[in-house]
């Protein structure tokens, strides 16, 4: 059995959980119709990381939160390969009576 390193002690701030917010078409219609945000996350943070750091930082109430590990994509450069980074995604369900304005 492997060790699950998300189980770790590490103490993040909330501006170290939440790197960027993703900001896409389809991002942009899932805030409009769901109320849902999508945010860049740092890898070893948990879904009750982020739902904490996301109700500190913009001052909301969070639903739910969903995960995906984004794995990095083959690329090449004239005769080298390698491989973008790989991420973490978190897409946050807000309360409907809140909204985050990025714009």
């Amino acid at each position: 059995m492997g060790r699950d390193i998300t189980q770790t002690n590490l103490q993040l701030s909330a501006y170290q959980i939440i790197i960027r917010p993703l900001v896409t078409e389809k991002s942009l219609q899932r805030a409009e119709r769901f109320n849902q945000y999508t945010f860049e996350v740092h890898p070893l943070a948990n879904k009750k990381m982020i739902r904490e750091a996301v109700e500190e930082l913009f001052n909301v109430k969070v639903v739910r939160v969903n995960t995906q590990n984004r794995r990095g994509k083959p690329r090449r450069f004239r005769f080298k390969r390698g491989y973008t980074r790989s991420w973490k995604k978190a897409i946050v369900t807000l309360h409907p009576d809140y909204r985050i304005d990025f714009f």
